[in-house]
């Protein structure tokens, strides 16, 4: 059964199983610290009732009562730290739980002062060498594919979790910001400018050209058709076949010459107006103005601003698909862009340390910024923890420790009041 010297910690509040453990080892060596007072207490009693005959006793029964009173000592500071020994509220006893608020802001600013400083974070990030550690972390290939399946984890649950309305309204929100609200006349007039000053609309010309002569040739009597119709009704039918034979040759003819020759009229007036289109574009005020009005009525129809939720409905079920297979082509070449990244950093000195220096100046500016309130966790956390519980929980750290104490006291009060009685009784017996 256990004695008041050996009352073990009641409470498992906050304990883990790690602490369960830890608790266990604790009350061992309870009982052995004591043990050993109760085997003092034996001797010194035995000692004490016979040294009357014997007095080479007097020397057992000096060391026993040094043992028992070095126990006993030491079994009150141990004891004092964490509850009123006895349950005596004495003064200054109990001190963890009394001090609990203290001592958790106490330990907060002891690690913000010495651990939490940019002088000791970047000390300790550049001797661990962090590109060279990733790189080599990286290139694995398990660990490149865990990463990319994190990754792809965590994409899927923003996807799962995306409200459709919102991601509509934010791909329109920046559709409208990037491509709609920006004037489109001097842009398009630049692009146009560019395109007719490199030559490039000739080549547009000749396509259309060339598909236009095959259509006439493939289609005469479709042409001819489209030209008779528009000529009165009471001409004789020979008539309308000889127009539209005419018709027919002569569209050939000037469709042949625009492809043949490269200074066409045709092409030198496309050229022109396509010049002017684009100077218009740029400057004329009216000619801005029917763009702009001809792009507010395209974009503001119902249809066009259901392209963004149908573009971002097919966005997100093909990256959800993709994501899902652990072979698709983009969980792949994630994994080599990863494992490639790694080499990188292995292999480009220069890139080493640039990723060095970021992470320093990163961490360093976390720590100077956020330094107090991660110390602040600290306190918080011990200053929302009940009291009793807080010494428990401490005394299960190190508690263990602690017993020693009691221990050591034992050896040393024993040795202790034997030198003092030898040494008095050497001195007073003589």
């Amino acid at each position: 059964m256990a004695t008041p010297l050996d009352a073990p910690v009641a409470s498992t509040t906050l304990l883990s199983p790690r602490d369960l453990e830890k608790l266990a080892a604790l009350r061992g060596m309870k009982r052995l610290a004591t043990g050993l007072l109760v085997i003092m207490a034996v001797i010194f009693v035995v000692a004490f009732a016979l040294q009357e005959k014997y007095e080479w006793l007097q020397y057992v029964r000096a060391a026993a009562e040094g043992g028992m009173v070095g126990a006993i000592a030491d079994w009150f500071a141990v004891t004092a730290l964490f509850r009123h020994p006895l349950g005596l509220r004495i003064p200054h006893t109990a001190i963890i739980p009394t001090e609990k608020d203290r001592i958790g802001v106490t330990l907060g600013e002891f690690v913000e002062t010495n651990f939490l400083s940019r002088e000791v974070i970047t000390t300790k990030l550049r001797s661990l060498g962090v590109s060279r550690a990733v790189g080599t972390w990286l290139i694995d290939p398990a660990h490149a594919n865990r990463l990319t399946s994190e990754a792809a984890n965590a994409a899927r649950g923003f996807l799962s979790l995306a409200d459709d309305d919102t991601m509509r309204e934010v791909i329109e929100e920046i559709g409208r910001r990037q491509l709609i609200d920006p004037a489109w006349g001097p842009p398009l007039g630049r692009m146009t400018s560019t395109f007719v000053e490199g030559g490039h609309q000739g080549q547009v010309v000749d396509l259309l050209v060339e598909r236009l002569h095959e259509w006439l040739e493939r289609n005469p009597d479709a042409f001819g058709q489209a030209v008779s119709e528009r000529l009165p009704s009471w001409m004789p039918s020979f008539v309308d076949r000889v127009v539209d034979d005419r018709a027919h040759r002569e569209a050939l003819k000037f469709i042949s010459a625009v492809r043949k020759d490269p200074n066409h009229q045709l092409r030198i007036a496309i050229d022109e107006y396509l010049r002017k289109l684009s100077d218009d574009l740029q400057h004329d005020e009216a000619t801005m103005t029917k763009v702009e009005e001809l792009k507010g009525q395209v974009f503001d129809s119902p249809q066009v601003r259901d392209l963004a939720g149908q573009a971002w409905n097919a966005a997100r079920t093909a990256l959800m698909s993709s994501l899902e297979d652990a072979d698709s082509e983009l969980r792949t070449r994630l994994t080599q862009a990863v494992t490639q990244f790694g080499h990188a950093l292995l292999e480009d000195a220069v890139l080493g340390e640039k990723v060095d220096r970021w992470v320093e100046e990163a961490a360093g500016y976390l720590v100077e910024t956020y330094r107090h309130d991660l110390a602040a966790i600290i306190s918080d956390t011990v200053r929302g923890w009940n009291a009793e519980d807080t010494g428990r929980k401490i005394e299960v750290e190190v508690g263990r420790d602690l017993q020693f104490i009691r221990i050591n006291g034992t050896v040393v009060g024993s040795l202790a009041g034997l030198a003092i009685f030898t040494v008095a009784h050497a001195i007073f017996s003589s």
